[in-house]
């Protein structure tokens, strides 16, 4: 294990970092970022999270299994494409938007392209903890 400072400052930026993935996932449709960065950020933080605690404790301290997340967004992404034919508005992957109003924020605009970058978050932030947990723990 690694020092003790390290232990403190990884395990209060991987809460910081999920946040941070969130925002470059939703970020990414007008600007760099998306679901792949984002995936990348996410997985990170969890692989920082096992450097300093240890494999076993940061797979304590996940709740759903990397395989659940990539098969989920896998689906996601997948599923993103049929929503423009099923509702009449496109072909098969074409975007479908509309605006979120709440009380006192301007509009949120919402789309397919969110949803299959979502697919893509999952996936990659799945792949890229299955992988280097494993390796970890070699």
């Amino acid at each position: 294990m690694g020092s003790v400072i390290f232990r403190i400052a990884a395990i209060h930026l991987r809460p910081i970092l999920l946040v941070l993935s969130i925002v470059v996932l939703y970020r990414g449709h007008n600007e760099p970022g998306g679901g792949f960065i984002g995936g990348l950020m996410a997985g990170m933080a969890f692989v920082l999270y096992a450097m300093a605690v240890g494999v076993e404790q940061a797979r304590e301290a996940r709740t759903i299994k990397p395989v659940s997340f990539m098969g989920t967004g896998l689906m996601l992404a997948l599923l993103s494409g049929f929503i423009a034919p099923l509702t009449g508005k496109g072909v098969f992957m074409e975007g479908v938007w509309t605006e979120l109003s709440l009380p006192g924020l301007d509009a949120i605009k919402l789309g397919t392209p969110l949803l299959f970058d979502a697919g893509v978050f999952l996936v990659v932030a799945g792949m890229i903890t299955s992988i280097m947990f494993a390796i970890m723990e070699e």
